[in-house]
This record gives C-alpha cells, sequence and structure tokens, in this order.
C-alpha cells in the first residue's frame, strides 16, 4: 500500500539545491584567499631574519583557473625578486638563499646545517585553522549570494 507523503519545505529545498549549482566563482575564490592568508601570515611571521629579504619576499600566487568553482594558491617565494635570493659563489656555483633555509645546506667543511621549514610548517601547523576559515568565508559569501 503507497502513502502519499509530502515534506515540508521540500520545494525550497529542491529551489536551494538548484542555486547551490549555481554558486559564482567569487565563492570560491574568496574563501581559498582567506584560508592562503593565514599560510601567508604565518610563514613571513616563521621566516629566518639573518639576511636577506625572505619576509618581504613571500607571496601569494593564485593558479590559472581549469575548473570552474576550484581556487588554488600557492605559498611561494617572490620569482621577480630572485637577483635578490640567487647567490654565486667563487666557484661559481648558484645557491637560491630561500630553498637553503627552507631545507638546509651543506657547510664548507662538510656539515649539515638543517632547514627551517618555514614554509612547510606554515601549512601544516595551521591546517585546522585554514579549513575553518575557508568554510566560514564560503558559507558566508553562499549566504550572501542565495539572499
Amino acid at each position: 500500500m503507497a502513502r502519499d507523503v509530502e515534506i515540508k519545505g521540500m520545494k525550497e529545498l529542491e529551489r536551494l539545491i538548484q542555486l547551490m549549482g549555481k554558486v559564482p566563482q567569487s565563492v570560491a575564490t574568496k574563501s581559498a584567499k582567506a584560508g592562503a592568508t593565514i599560510a601567508l601570515k604565518a610563514a613571513r611571521r616563521s621566516a629566518p631574519e639573518d639576511k636577506g629579504d625572505l619576509k618581504g619576499g613571500i607571496i601569494l600566487k593564485p593558479e590559472r583557473r581549469v575548473v570552474v568553482g576550484k581556487k588554488v594558491y600557492d605559498v611561494m617565494m617572490d620569482p621577480t625578486k630572485n637577483d635578490v635570493f640567487v647567490k654565486t659563489s667563487k666557484e661559481g656555483k648558484r645557491s637560491y638563499y630561500p630553498a637553503s633555509q627552507e631545507y638546509g645546506f651543506m657547510t664548507a667543511n662538510g656539515g649539515f646545517v638543517p632547514g627551517f621549514h618555514f614554509l612547510r610548517n606554515s601549512i601544516t601547523e595551521n591546517s585546522r585553522a585554514i579549513e575553518e576559515k575557508i568554510v566560514q568565508v564560503a558559507g558566508l559569501t553562499i549566504d550572501k549570494v542565495m539572499k
């Protein structure tokens, strides 16, 4: 025996689901940038200060959009400052200063100086805060679009 059941608010729910499929790219862009900004600030805070302008050289670079509804930001060293960051030794060897500070380097006598991992740690140590910020900003932006 079939029963005819009607759920109150079902039509409204269907309408909201239809609207969700039409959420603009700006929702993804705003929420991704908000999360990436947390990692950027953490990387600048924990970058070593001995020499070079590491703190000022860390930037957010957006990826080119390929998939609609997706946005990715890279926390990276500014490529326009490579002339400052690339060091050349007397032997002609080139080294990239930010990489040596991130991953570590070999000394002249064969020892190893470990890296600070300031870029990697900026994301791993703040992953929960980044996720929460992305969800919060996405929720607020979707609410604005839905109204």
